[in-house]
């Protein structure tokens, strides 16, 4: 299978969805991972050894791996999480092994290359940004909020799971380095997606890491944006169209090529296309949920609406 040369940016369970579909449709496909996860066992690691959270990074390389025996073998050891109540408890055996081969090999890139020989991934990982990420957002609807009517959080975690509307974010520190890769990677790419995922704590981060957004507003790749399948948790009451103007406000000179939307998500059709006029995009619509499950993404669905945007 030939396809084009895809790049994918964001993390979690949002990513890792998109990485399955792309399987289907690609084999050049490159995984570019927010670092900013301060909880469970990636913030432990990361406050122990100063290191990136390898969490998402290590999902996205299961999500990458072979569709062999092989392949799932080291995909479910990897994923395999310790249970009880000793210093191991929580941890999630690939995010030890991803830790390991940093500290032997002083090179983030070249630990989660290993690890994806390993799983023989149909794709490569790469981190968004060379160093651990912190961010912070000014949050209304809150208990104790400044005289503007916002509050300020910190941490991925508590971003991720305030009761308040997150009106912005930020990073801490506010211009990180990149890995010379990931620029080189999103340079050379065909198509681009963001989302879905997280909105604002593991979308929209790629597009403030400065090197990062240069490399995406100058690149020669056309851009798809996946809208999420539905309004929880960081974007909880917001309309489609409302979840796209948060995109445009943090990254104003971003121009989209196409906008990805199921059509049960969509509650503002005419909202939403505007917006994406905005950005110079068409808006796509596809069912994309599982059936049964539609908060969801169906693989075979989502590749079958990628395999279209892309021609």
């Amino acid at each position: 299978m030939a396809g084009p040369a895809v790049v994918a940016l964001g993390g979690g369970h949002g990513l890792a969805a998109s990485l399955e579909a792309l399987k289907l449709v690609t084999d050049d496909i490159t995984a570019v991972v927010t670092v900013a996860d301060n909880g469970g066992s990636s913030g432990r690691l990361r406050d122990e050894f100063d290191v990136l959270p390898p969490g998402d990074l290590r999902m996205a390389l299961t999500a990458l791996c072979d569709d062999t025996e092989w392949g799932h073998t080291w995909r479910d050891v990897l994923q395999h999480r310790f249970r009880g109540e000793g210093p191991l408890a929580g941890h999630a055996l690939g995010n030890l092994l991803i830790t390991a081969l940093w500290d032997v090999h002083h090179d983030p890139v070249v630990g989660l290359d290993l690890v994806g020989r390993l799983l023989n991934a149909r794709g490569r990982v790469l981190p968004m940004a060379a160093v651990p990420l912190e961010i912070t957002a000014r949050v209304e609807g809150l208990d104790g909020a400044d005289a503007d009517g916002l509050t300020t959080l910190r941490g991925q975690v508590a971003v991720a799971t305030t009761k308040g509307t997150v009106v912005s974010i930020a990073l801490e520190p506010q211009d990180p380095p990149s890995a010379p890769e990931t620029i080189a990677a999103v340079l050379e790419a065909d198509w681009l997606i963001l989302g879905p995922g997280s909105w604002f704590t593991s979308v929209m981060p790629h597009l403030m890491v400065p090197a990062l957004r240069e490399a995406l507003h100058d690149t020669a790749a056309r851009r798809l944006l996946t809208l999420n399948l539905e309004h929880s948790g960081e974007t909880a009451g917001f309309t489609a169209a409302q979840q796209l103007e948060a995109l445009v406000d943090h990254a104003p000179r971003l121009r989209l090529d196409a906008v990805l939307a199921d059509p049960g998500a969509v509650d503002d059709e005419v909202g939403l296309r505007a917006v994406a006029g905005r950005l110079g995009a068409d808006l796509v619509l596809a069912p994309v949920a599982q059936r049964g499950a539609p908060g969801h993404h169906d693989s075979l669905r989502l590749a079958a609406a990628y395999r279209d945007v892309f021609g």
